[in-house]
C-alpha cells in the first residue's frame, strides 16, 4: 500500500489582511508516486501550497505531513531532505558558477562523503540530460538548460518528492515542454512524486491529476482530460485552454478519438491513425 507522500488537514494560511491573498480550511492529499499539476491564476494559492510543503511558510491552522511526519521545526531537516523545490527563476537558484559545483552544493550540505557526491553529480545530471554540460559554466547556458540543473541540483538530494513552483514561467513553449518531459520521466522512471504548480493548462496533461485552485481553495480535481472537458467552468477561475487543446476537444466530440498532445505534430500523427 501507497504512503501519503504530502497531507494537508483543514489548513489555513494569510499573507496579511492587506494583501488579501490566503488558503482558507484546506484539505488535500497526494500518494507516494503521483504527478499531480496544481493550476491557478496568480493570487490562488498554488504557490503557498508548496511552500508549506517543506516549512517555508509556517500555517496558521491546521496540520501538514510529510510521509506522515508533521512539518514543524524539530523536523524540518529531515522533511528537507524528502522534499526538493525548485522555483521559478534559475538565476536566483545558482550558487555556483561551474554546472558540477552547483548540482553538489545541496548534498556537500548535508554532509555526504565525496564519493557519494560523485556519484549523485553523475546520477542527477544524466537524469536531466545534462551530462555533457558537467563542467559548462551556467551563466552560458539557455534558460531551459539553467533550469534542468537546478532541477539536477535537487534530484543530488535524492529527494521522494519533487515541487516545481511555477519552474516554467520564463521559459519559452519548447522550453517549457523539454523541463515538464524530463520531470515525467524522473517520476515513471525514479518513481519521485511531482507537485507541479503552474498556470499553464497544457503543463498538466501529463500528470495523472489536475487539481485547481481558486481564492485559495480546491474548486476542481480530476483526471487532466476530465477538467479540461469543462472549459466553461474553467474560464470562470481565469484559466483558459490551450488553442491544441481546443481542437483536440472538438476533434473528439467529431468522433476523431484523438490524445490530448503539446504538439501539432503529434496531433497531425493522431489524426492520421484515427482516419486511415
Amino acid at each position: 500500500m501507497k504512503e501519503k507522500a504530502l497531507e494537508y488537514r483543514d489548513v489555513s494560511f494569510t499573507y496579511g489582511q492587506e494583501s488579501g491573498f490566503s488558503i482558507e480550511h484546506l484539505d488535500f492529499e497526494v500518494e507516494e508516486g503521483e504527478f499531480v499539476a496544481v493550476l491557478g491564476h496568480n493570487g490562488s494559492g498554488k504557490s503557498t501550497l508548496a511552500r508549506l510543503a517543506d516549512g517555508l511558510l509556517t500555517a496558521d491552522g491546521g496540520e501538514i505531513r510529510v510521509f506522515g511526519r508533521p512539518v514543524t521545526e524539530k523536523n524540518l531537516f529531515e522533511i528537507r531532505k524528502d522534499v526538493g523545490i525548485v522555483f521559478q527563476n534559475p538565476d536566483s537558484q545558482a550558487v555556483a558558477s561551474i554546472v558540477e559545483d552547483d548540482v553538489a552544493f545541496g548534498a556537500e550540505n548535508v554532509g555526504l562523503p565525496r564519493e557519494e557526491i560523485g556519484k549523485r553529480i553523475g546520477f542527477a545530471l544524466r537524469a536531466v540530460g545534462m551530462e555533457e554540460y558537467r563542467t559548462a559554466t551556467i551563466s552560458r547556458l539557455s534558460g531551459g538548460q539553467k533550469q534542468r540543473v537546478a532541477i539536477a541540483g535537487v534530484l543530488a538530494l535524492k529527494p521522494r518528492v519533487m515541487i516545481l513552483d511555477e519552474s516554467t514561467a520564463m521559459l519559452d513553449p519548447r522550453g517549457r515542454r523539454e523541463i515538464v518531459g524530463v520531470v515525467k520521466k524522473l517520476n515513471e522512471e525514479e518513481g519521485i512524486t511531482v507537485l507541479l504548480i503552474t498556470h499553464f493548462l497544457e503543463e498538466a496533461m501529463l500528470a495523472s491529476r489536475a487539481v485547481v485552485m481558486d481564492r485559495g481553495k480546491i474548486v476542481m480535481q480530476d483526471a487532466p482530460e476530465a477538467v479540461f472537458r469543462r472549459e466553461e467552468e474553467l474560464l470562470t477561475y481565469h484559466l483558459a485552454l490551450p488553442r491544441i487543446t481546443e481542437i483536440c476537444n472538438r476533434l473528439r466530440a467529431g468522433g476523431i478519438a484523438v490524445q490530448n498532445t503539446l504538439d501539432v505534430e503529434t496531433l497531425a500523427e493522431e489524426i492520421a491513425k484515427c482516419v486511415s
